[in-house]
């Protein structure tokens, strides 16, 4: 020890600054801040004073110069301009917070603004609607042609009927123990040999195909089926399958029974007895409900039950239908064609 006696000065030992874990509340104060001024926010906009908003309307039009005319719908003269610009307002509500609605507060004169809108709108669409079904008309005309082609070479044209209806083109082909056996749903080697004749055509369509079974009207009693129901479903059915077989695909495919619900011809007629016994293969059309409406009188005489044109029959008479609505001129040449329906 020294002889002073006096005690060592202790060194004084630094310490790590002190970590605050509370921080984090300051961040989470903010947060719930913002979001609670978010909701008053969001809150003061849904819950809208209709007449705190008619008189902002007002100021704001008064302080253009104006009364209120786009927010009333009324007319406005403006500076220089000799014709007063009418708007015609169709929304109801013309004068926010006045519990009008609809047309009441329209004037007889912007009611018939209205009126022939809607109704030029509806010309407008029945137009639309024509066009398309003349043009499908024309291209279910064409899809027969192919067919009596292929039914022409097989020498089976006589066989088969068709029809354009709303549905699409309707080919009919006529049983008279020629495609089914009385009270059978088996095809028979004609039927078979029809149905090869007309398969190729179907399968390169993009339309589906419906098959429908039909039954006569005679009162006979069915021997392998309980009812005409029963049979004319088997009859589509074995259509179908054939049908796939040949290359038409399932999904596209449907088979309905109709018994004797849809006679082809009046049922008191003799030819009734064979020519409502039979299976059609409707080629569906692609069109909307009010378009598909309009394929029988687009179609004209081809909505009625008749025989099949050829490609080649069809050619010639269109050159006949040219010929007789063309006139030479005098340089030779010919003038534009019309057709009549």
């Amino acid at each position: 020890m020294s002889s002073g006696g006096g005690k060592r000065k202790q060194r004084h030992e630094e310490h790590e600054e002190h970590v605050n874990h509370e921080r984090w509340l300051v961040s989470y104060a903010d947060m719930l801040t913002l979001l609670f001024v978010l909701f008053v926010v969001l809150y003061s906009m849904s819950d809208v004073n209709m007449k705190k908003f008619a008189q902002l309307a007002s100021g704001l039009s008064s302080g253009f110069g104006a009364q209120s005319v786009a927010f009333q719908g009324q007319t406005g003269p403006m500076d220089g301009s000799g014709n007063s610009a009418e708007i015609v307002q169709i929304d109801p509500g013309a004068n926010p917070g006045d519990g009008k609605a609809g047309s009441a507060n329209l004037t007889a004169q912007q009611k018939e603004a209205v009126k022939a809108a809607m109704a030029a709108e509806s010309r407008a669409q029945a137009s639309k609607n024509a066009q398309a079904a003349a043009k499908e008309a024309e291209d279910l005309k064409k899809i027969e042609n192919k067919i009596s082609d292929a039914l022409a070479k097989q020498k089976l044209l006589d066989s088969v009927k068709f029809t354009i209806d709303r549905r699409g083109l309707v080919v009919t082909v006529l049983t008279n123990e020629v495609v089914f056996a009385g009270n059978r749903a088996d095809l028979q080697p004609g039927g078979r040999k029809i149905l090869d004749a007309i398969a190729p055509t179907l399968a390169k369509l993009p339309n589906k195909i419906e098959v429908d079974g039909n039954t006569n009207q005679l009162k006979a009693r069915t021997t392998f089926y309980p009812s005409g129901w029963e049979l004319s479903a088997a009859r589509a059915s074995t259509t179908v399958r054939y049908l796939v077989a040949r290359g038409l695909a399932k999904d596209r495919m449907s088979a309905v029974g109709f018994s004797d619900t849809k006679p082809l011809i009046d049922p008191s007629d003799p030819r009734s007895i064979t020519m409502n016994r039979r299976v059609d293969v409707v080629v569906l059309t692609t069109l909307t409900a009010e378009q598909a409406a309009l394929l029988p009188a687009a179609s004209g005489a081809d909505s009625k039950l008749h025989t099949g044109e050829t490609s080649e029959q069809a050619g010639k008479r269109a050159q006949s239908d040219t010929g007789n609505t063309d006139t030479p001129s005098e340089s030779g040449t010919k003038p534009a064609t019309t057709t009549h329906d």
